[in-house]
């Protein structure tokens, strides 16, 4: 299974991006195409940039990819303003930025060509009342009215309703923790801005530290249940990983983080298909070492997997690509809430909120 996903025309372009001197035009369509599905063609480009092989491409497939850097950088460009919006919005308030966020605002490798939809942040808990209220001052806004929609966010999920700015149009999505209260894994928030580290050039906002973000990061992917853009997000892993890794020390420090915060799973996931796909550099002991699931589980959460990170395209997908998202979907929503209660949600979103509309 690895092999044929190994063999994926997007995946030899971020694993042997040498070889793309020598693709057919017909080759650089595809590529383009399974590329813009992935959200993919900025990163491509700064790939192929840094490796100086960007003007030994066809003119035609250079077009695109020089447009979509252009795009990426634009993009950059505001998330950073509108970081510094959000900031002067919550001014005195202790904010950790996630995701595409921390990683532009800390100029992570990661963030080369990364392009992401939304704004998160993390604040305690305790906070959340006089974050929602500062922002919607400013000018941000609930995008879910629906009463249901509010209490199962407020009551159940791990952030507030995605706010988005009324004339700006920008999401932001407030979280308190990284995973839902009522999921079966409690990685403690606590823990989480205490190790936070100070943003540097900024008194008032934060990163989680080097473990941390690579464990949300991986958390997010594999216990999230949203594959859309996961090879994009795999490929935050396998970045983050060679540019923690560089330190020793993060290695050992990395698995009794995930110990600690019960993410010993999500970290297997990451570290297994990363380095089996992207052939991130992980150290053999730190994977034998991560907590897997039983021999009859792996294979198929190996098929699920590698089906479901490719771009959902025709030319990455068989005919068990669709059940395999379908399927990892079911398994994240049965990881967020307990029987009884997700019976109880799928119950009203299927039937009730229909008809309230």
């Amino acid at each position: 299974m690895f092999e044929i996903m190994r063999n994926n025309l997007i995946i030899k372009a971020f694993t042997n991006t040498a070889g793309l001197a020598d693709l057919s035009l017909r080759d650089w369509d595809l590529l383009v195409r399974q590329a813009r599905a992935a959200k993919l063609l900025a990163s491509l480009y700064a790939r192929l940039e840094k490796t100086r092989l960007l003007e030994s491409i066809p003119e035609q497939a250079r077009r695109h990819l020089v447009w979509e850097h252009a795009v990426a950088a634009r993009h950059t460009l505001a998330v950073q303003q509108e970081i510094i919006l959000i900031r002067r919005a919550l001014t005195g308030i202790p904010v950790i930025l996630l995701k595409g966020a921390a990683y532009a605002m800390a100029e992570l490798p990661a963030a080369q060509g990364r392009v992401f939809t939304d704004v998160d942040i993390l604040v305690s808990k305790t906070q959340l009342n006089q974050v929602e209220a500062a922002l919607m001052l400013h000018g941000w806004a609930s995008t879910h009215h629906d009463a249901y929609d509010q209490h199962y966010y407020r009551a159940w999920m791990h952030e507030l309703p995605p706010m988005q700015h009324i004339k700006r149009l920008t999401v932001i999505d407030v979280h308190h923790a990284i995973l839902p209260e009522t999921a079966a894994l409690h990685p403690d928030p606590h823990k989480l801005r205490a190790a936070a580290c100070k943003l540097e050039g900024y008194d008032d906002l934060k990163l989680l530290a080097p473990a941390d973000m690579l464990l949300h990061s991986a958390t997010h992917l594999f216990h999230g249940g949203e594959l859309e853009h996961g090879l994009r997000d795999l490929l935050d892993i396998d970045s983050l990983l060679r540019d923690f890794g560089r330190n020793p020390g993060f290695w050992p420090h990395l698995q009794a983080r995930a110990r600690e915060l019960e993410l010993t799973r999500p970290l297997f996931y990451a570290l297994r298909y990363s380095a089996s796909l992207l052939h991130t550099p992980v150290p053999q002991p730190i994977i034998d070492a991560s907590e897997a699931p039983n021999r009859l589980l792996l294979p198929v959460m190996d098929a699920l997997f590698c089906r479901a990170l490719l771009p959902d395209h025709t030319s990455c997908n068989d005919i068990l690509s669709s059940t395999a998202r379908r399927l990892l979907y079911v398994r994240a929503n049965w990881q967020r809430m307990p029987p009884l209660l997700l019976a109880r949600h799928l119950f009203h979103k299927a039937f009730l909120s229909p008809r309230e509309r």
